[in-house]
This record gives C-alpha cells, sequence and structure tokens, in this order.
C-alpha cells in the first residue's frame, strides 16, 4: 500500500502538526524531506497560517535543522493576496493580522486603507483589539467585502490552543451580519494553486495533514490521495466524527519512508 504513495509525483504537506510543533521538529520528519529530494519529488509545505512569510518559515525550519528552499512554502496569506489581486486589482484593504499577511498584500499591490477600504481582511495576530474590531465592522456596514485567510477556530501554541481566524472574524459577521468568504484550505484555490506550483496532475499527488477539517477534506475535494497523520490533533477516534475519510492514517510523516 505505502509503495503507491511513495511512487506519486507531488507532495503537498501542512505544516503545524506534521512537520513541527511549536518549535520542535516532529519524529522522522528530516527522513521523510531527505527522501523526497533523494526521490526529485516535488513538494510543497503549505499552511493556512497567515503570521509569517515564506523566508520566516524557511528560517524557523533551519533553526530546528531542516534546510528546504523558500520557493517550498505557500501561505493562506499568499493565497488570500492573491485572490484580492485578481478580483479587484489595486484595491485598498483594512487589515487585522500580522507580518506575513501585510507582507503578501503588500506585494500584490494591495494598498493599506483606514479611511474607505474596499476591504477587510482578517488573519491570525496577537495584536487583536477592540478598537481594531470597532473600525472592521463600521467598513464593512460601509460595504467592505469581508475576508478571512482561513477557517481554523483554533490554532496550537506552546501553552495549548489559541484563537484562529475564524473566531477572530467572528465578532464581525456577528455585529454586522455579513458573512465572510475564507481562502485558505479547504477552499479549492489553496490547493489548486500548490498544484500548479508543483506542476503536477491533482491524481498524481498526495495532501498530508493532521486535521480531517481541513488538510482531508481539502485534498479529497482536490482529487488528491491523503494522508492523516497522528502527530497533530487529531487521533484515530476522531476519525469516526466525520463522513469521510482518508486514503492512509499514519503516524507521522516518517512511517512513509521509515517501515
Amino acid at each position: 500500500m505505502l509503495s503507491e504513495l511513495r511512487n506519486k509525483k507531488g507532495f503537498i504537506c501542512d505544516m503545524d502538526g506534521v512537520i513541527y510543533h511549536g518549535d520542535k521538529l516532529l519524529p522522522g520528519v528530516k527522513d521523510f524531506v531527505d527522501w523526497l529530494y533523494k526521490e526529485n519529488k516535488r513538494f510543497l509545505f503549505l499552511t493556512n497560517s497567515s503570521e509569517r512569510s515564506p523566508k520566516e518559515l524557511q528560517q524557523k525550519l533551519y533553526r530546528m535543522g531542516l534546510e528546504v528552499d523558500e520557493s517550498n512554502f505557500y501561505t493562506s496569506a499568499l493565497a488570500t493576496a492573491k485572490f484580492i489581486a485578481s478580483q479587484s486589482p489595486g484595491c485598498s484593504a483594512y487589515v487585522i493580522g500580522a507580518p506575513g499577511l501585510f507582507n503578501a498584500l503588500y506585494e500584490a499591490g494591495i494598498t493599506m486603507n483606514n479611511v474607505n477600504p474596499d476591504y477587510v481582511i482578517v488573519g491570525e495576530t496577537s495584536n487583536y483589539h477592540y478598537e481594531n474590531l470597532v473600525l472592521a465592522c463600521r467598513f464593512v456596514l460601509n460595504g467592505a467585502k469581508l475576508i478571512g485567510t482561513n477557517t481554523d477556530i483554533t490554532g496550537p501554541s506552546e501553552s495549548g490552543l489559541v484563537p484562529a481566524c475564524r473566531s477572530l472574524i467572528a465578532p464581525i459577521e456577528t455585529a454586522t451580519g455579513k458573512k465572510a468568504y475564507f481562502v485558505g484550505k479547504p477552499n479549492p484555490l489553496m490547493m489548486r494553486t500548490g498544484l500548479k506550483m508543483l506542476g503536477v496532475h491533482s491524481a498524481e499527488a498526495v495532501m498530508i495533514g493532521d486535521r480531517m477539517d481541513t488538510d482531508i477534506i481539502a485534498g479529497i475535494e482536490t482529487g488528491l490521495e491523503t494522508v492523516l497523520v497522528l502527530s497533530g490533533v487529531t487521533s484515530r477516534e476522531d476519525i469516526d466524527l466525520f463522513p469521510f475519510r482518508p486514503g492512509y492514517v499514519l503516524n507521522g510523516v516518517g512511517d512513509i519512508v521509515n517501515e
């Protein structure tokens, strides 16, 4: 069975809970990445987190002893910037988020505007307060489109779970009666871009993740083989809570190459 998996040409991997947890590399990851390079596989680390740029993610892995090229990373911040630039080139936005999101938007030609923006964009950030909620609600009620970088309700941190994008955007939706559009996984937009970056067909690719509700469903809906790893937030028992199943269930990515 695993031989079929190893024969795939492209590998799309979630990061937190698959490659690392906090600032610790997970067991077997180095073997897996060495194997990807040795076998000339095309691979992409795809994350719903919008906080860090690909360069920052590359450096984070380097500090953990893993050397991966910057071109192998794709984030929901980049996907959001690409989507908005294609919808409304040269538009402006009011942004609640971290530097990774601001950088992606700037590079896509989207300007910051806290007077009359075309969009209100929300991503993960520790700089979240009542004043920016008030402004965001005002702009949305005045016609700005509400965009979320991803649908994650919580995310992992060193001290336990913390509120993620969907939790941060919920008060704006409630106060304005407007629903946000979310760009990251499981939205097929992000997955299709990932496949294009790899240059492989969906039938030749694998999605590896630790979450059923984003990673696995995204893989299934985009036509990829799916691997759930139990090194993150999902246990084997949790799988039965969902009406769909992954193709493979492994303890971690190291199982793909270490039998």
